[in-house]
C-alpha cells in the first residue's frame, strides 16, 4: 500500500475515532445543549470520514457502513481521553476540554499530512477536513464558554489557554 493510501486509511481510522468519542460522550451529558452539539459533532465526524474512505483506494475496510458500525477501538488516543473523563465525576467541563484538545492535535495532524501530499485532490480531502476540524474546535470553544458561564469569550484565555 502506498504512503498516500496509508495516510489516507489511517485518517479514516481517526476521524471514526472521533466519532465514536463524541458518541461516547453525549451519553454521558446531562445538559441538553451540550449533548446535542456532541451528537451534531459525531455526524460530522462521520460525514469527515467519509471525505476519506472516497478517495481510499483499498478494499480491506468493507463498505463506508460496515466500517463505521464497527465497534470503538478502545486503544485509540480518541476514546481513552473520554474513557478518562467518564465515570462518577464526570463534567461536561471536562469533556469539552479534553474535545478542544483533541480537535486542535486532529487539525494540525491534517495540516501537516495535507502539506505532504503530492496529489491535489488527495491534499485538498485533507485541508478541508482540517479546515471543519478548526471549526469544530471553535463550536466547542463557544460551548465550553456557555457552560462556564464565561461573560466574554476572552475569557478563555483565563480558564483554556494558559
Amino acid at each position: 500500500m502506498s504512503d498516500v493510501q496509508e495516510a489516507i486509511k489511517q485518517a479514516i481510522q481517526t476521524e471514526k475515532n472521533a466519532m465514536n468519542f463524541y458518541e461516547l460522550g453525549a451519553k454521558q451529558m446531562k445538559d441538553q445543549d451540550a449533548k446535542r452539539m456532541f451528537e451534531q459533532l459525531a455526524r460530522e465526524e462521520r460525514e469527515h470520514a467519509a471525505h476519506f474512505f472516497k478517495a481510499y483506494s483499498g478494499n480491506d475496510l468493507g463498505s463506508f457502513e460496515e466500517f463505521m458500525s464497527t465497534p470503538p477501538q478502545n486503544e485509540s488516543v480518541w476514546i481513552t481521553a473520554i474513557q478518562k473523563v467518564i465515570g462518577p465525576d464526570f463534567s461536561e467541563q471536562k469533556a469539552l476540554e479534553v474535545a478542544m484538545e483533541k480537535e486542535t492535535n486532529l487539525e494540525k495532524a491534517l495540516r501537516e499530512t495535507a502539506a505532504r501530499m503530492t496529489d491535489p485532490s488527495v491534499r485538498e480531502v485533507f485541508e478541508l477536513n482540517a479546515k471543519e476540524t478548526h471549526n469544530h474546535f471553535l463550536t466547542i470553544e463557544s460551548e465550553y464558554a456557555r457552560i462556564m458561564a464565561m461573560v466574554d469569550e476572552s475569557d478563555m484565555d483565563t480558564f483554556v489557554r494558559e
